[in-house]
């Protein structure tokens, strides 16, 4: 059994009762239900609902190897974790994770059910650098001014602004003439065509400390800048 109370009577909490009945099964009031589970030790329960909507932690049978929480009705919604700093030590499997600043591991990959073959899955990985960096893309046509999103001011570096461009159909003798204040690229056929292309620019992002791409140390501990920025999966 996960956890016993030896004589302790009833615990009271916000809404519900834990009554300690015998050494494998408790109940929860004030519904009516059994948990015959020897390897619970810890339930939520929200006793508005009915039936009750409870959410539990357990163990895999007598084993501490692994720990599981789980919900009754399904999976847990949403699952908050309020921490300045959030460590795991090992590996972090998940459908997706949202949080703020950056995610680093050995490899960034999604993996989902294939959008077109039955019985197959799709898995990608996430293209790497020695920076924190953000892209825009696009088709120009017609135009020579790629105007550039508005909330990459004060985010991306302009000094670090590169623009790649693939022509269209002929040879436009495409030249970047300038980029404009971070906001604008302007861009020039120097045989005077006009101008169909792809382009796709980069630029480093301005929160944070710079990425230190390679460093001395045995552990990602020893990362020689804030590592408050970065939730860390690798060793």
């Amino acid at each position: 059994m996960a956890f016993t109370f030896n004589k302790y009577g009833t615990f009271t909490g916000p809404g519900v009762d834990i009554n300690y009945r015998d050494n494998d099964d408790f109940s929860l009031d004030p519904f009516d239900g059994y948990f015959n589970l020897s390897d619970v030790s810890m339930v939520l329960v929200n006793t508005a609902e009915s039936p009750a909507d409870y959410v539990y932690m357990h163990l895999n049978g007598s084993s501490t190897s692994t720990v599981t929480l789980e919900r009754s009705s399904g999976p847990i919604p949403t699952f908050n974790v309020e921490a300045n700093q959030t460590t795991f030590s090992g590996s972090l499997f998940a459908d997706s994770v949202s949080m703020p600043g950056h995610s680093l591991s050995s490899k960034k990959n999604f993996d989902i059910s294939h959008p077109n073959k039955d019985g197959w899955r799709l898995r990608h990985s996430c293209l790497e650098g020695p920076e924190n960096a953000v892209y825009f893309r696009g088709r120009l046509t017609d135009k020579n001014v790629i105007e550039l999103p508005s909330y990459w001011k004060g985010f991306v570096d302009p000094e670090s602004i590169t623009v790649t461009l693939t022509q269209i159909g002929s040879s436009q003798d495409l030249i970047v003439e300038k980029i404009e204040w971070g906001e604008k690229v302007i861009i020039k056929s120097g045989n005077a065509s006009n101008i169909d292309c792809y382009y796709v620019i980069h630029g480093t992002r301005l929160d944070g400390d710079r990425l230190v791409p390679e460093y001395e140390g045995l552990t990602p501990k020893d990362y020689p800048g804030d590592n408050r920025d970065y939730n860390i999966n690798g060793n």
